[in-house]
């Protein structure tokens, strides 16, 4: 079993080396904390990464305490609440949103504040530490934990302290979404663990971009296509990122990569358009 599977045999500071298995392991073998962590610890070089080891690890024990016996999802979200929001103090970062630390799980830990991907991740890692069923659910411009696997899964917002968040809140946000209910739903799944490492990046990327550090997004997007190698889209922007450098070959080679994982015939026309004209360069 790899770094990021169930055992911890290696430790985080492997993690140029571990954000390569990264992409290699099965998406259910992946252990979120960790990972987040060794992804924030990249920018993060020479810092003692055990103390927020020890933090996560002591969220997933006080977690087992409150929760000894608990077993309906209710009661099993409340307890995530009270652990994470009230004891441990996280919630989210309504005056500094755009802040990049708050997609930077050190950073998250030190300050107790950050963005929903982020404090969603400690939510559903100290859940699933304990074997409680926890997932991250994506909704437009927005994601939410869902606890429990059963007919009546209960939905809370770590953003909001782990709030439980009602039918109505839910069907409001679809409703506020571009292209209405119908567009928006489609879109409202539970998220595989490499789509949730890639939005926590991607968090960071789009602020860095709009902050006018184009090589910071760049590392960025390389980090995205180094875990999620299948996914076409940070090809495209790391290959767009890598033309506004100036890096012809290096972008060439990123559409040749997405080019390989891309089915879709009118993503891969614009690929192939894309490679043309960089060859009459």
């Amino acid at each position: 079993m790899d770094t990021f599977a169930r055992s911890r045999a290696n430790t985080i500071s492997d993690s140029m080396n571990d954000i390569e298995d990264l992409g290699l392991v099965d998406d259910g073998d992946i252990v979120l904390d960790e990972a987040a962590l060794t992804l924030a610890w990249l920018d993060h070089d020479g810092t003692d990464i055990s103390p927020y080891e020890d933090v996560l690890s002591d969220i997933a024990s006080r977690l087992d305490e409150v929760g000894t016996g608990v077993t309906d999802a209710a009661a099993r979200a409340a307890c995530l609440a009270q652990v994470l929001a009230e004891e441990f103090g996280f919630v989210g970062d309504a005056e500094t949103y755009d802040d990049p630390d708050n997609a930077d799980l050190i950073r998250v830990i030190d300050r107790l504040r950050g963005l929903p991907i982020s404090l969603s991740i400690l939510y559903v890692a100290a859940a699933r530490r304990i074997g409680w069923a926890a997932d991250i659910l994506n909704l437009p411009g927005h994601v939410l934990v869902m606890v429990g696997q059963e007919a009546a899964p209960v939905i809370i917002d770590p953003f909001r302290g782990g709030v439980r968040v009602g039918v109505e809140q839910i069907a409001a946000l679809l409703a506020s979404a571009k292209g209405g209910v119908s567009a928006a739903v489609r879109h409202v799944a539970a998220m595989p663990n490499r789509a949730i490492l890639v939005r926590l990046l991607l968090n960071q990327a789009t602020r860095a971009e709009k902050a006018g550090r184009g090589r910071r997004a760049l590392s960025l997007y390389s980090r995205m296509t180094s875990i999620a190698p299948d996914y076409p889209h940070p090809w495209w922007e790391r290959a767009r990122l890598e033309l506004a450098d100036d890096d012809v070959a290096a972008a060439r080679a990123s559409l040749t990569a997405m080019l390989e994982i891309t089915r879709e015939p009118v993503l891969r026309e614009r690929v192939n358009s894309t490679l043309d004209s960089l060859a009459m360069q």
